[in-house]
């Protein structure tokens, strides 16, 4: 499938509910089946999207993003092993490394992986009389988070913010799937304490 035809699919269609596993739709698309394929963009445009935007900041640029990220899927679909990974956790690397380069490319620089924690946070879906609160609620958060160890921030974005369960952080991040869950609990626990205390003394 082309990059122009992925793009159509995701201008045109929204995420369905149930239907066929996630295997089920890489297999079909490993051995050509075009419909699978199109069921499988529309489950993951939203959230492949969503992880390019927090990281870029720039809905064009995420678009793009986003669209080679599942081309890249289709294409590679023939080679994915389940053995080595859920198909969430496959697909949202694929999008995070192609969201790297491309950060890489417009700064020019290696991103460091707090940068990207950072710009993680960025909010895509507020309305204009919500931007205020928005804004000092995404303030706020930043603090907190800034707060963490950078072992608990990484865990309690790649679960809150895009997503992921602790078992697809677990093969993510290389680490068991205890000290995955152990990190967004403890994290969790620490951002809940300390944006309390910070509230109670405004």
């Amino acid at each position: 499938m082309s990059l122009s035809a992925v793009s159509l699919v995701m201008r045109r269609t929204r995420e369905p509910t149930g239907g066929p596993s996630d295997e089920s739709l890489i297999a079909g698309m490993a051995h050509g089946d075009e419909r699978a394929g199109l069921v499988f963009v529309r489950r993951y445009q939203a959230r492949v999207f969503g992880l390019a935007l927090g990281m870029v900041g720039d809905a064009a640029l995420a678009e793009d993003i986003a669209q080679e990220a599942l081309v890249r899927v289709w294409r590679h679909a023939p080679v994915y092993d389940p053995r080595r990974g859920a198909v969430p956790t496959w697909v949202l690397t694929i999008a995070r490394n192609l969201t790297i380069d491309a950060l890489r490319m417009r700064r020019a620089v290696p991103t460091d992986p707090d940068d990207l924690i950072n710009l993680g946070l960025v909010s895509n879906a507020v309305s204009p009389e919500d931007a205020a609160v928005s804004a000092e609620a995404a303030r706020g958060l930043h603090l907190a988070l800034a707060g963490l160890s950078t072992e608990q921030r990484r865990a309690v974005v790649l679960a809150y913010f895009y997503g992921m369960t602790a078992a697809e952080i677990s093969e993510a991040e290389a680490i068991p799937l205890g000290t995955a869950k152990t990190r967004i609990r403890a994290g969790l626990t620490r951002l809940r304490e300390t944006m309390t205390s910070e509230g109670n003394h405004r």
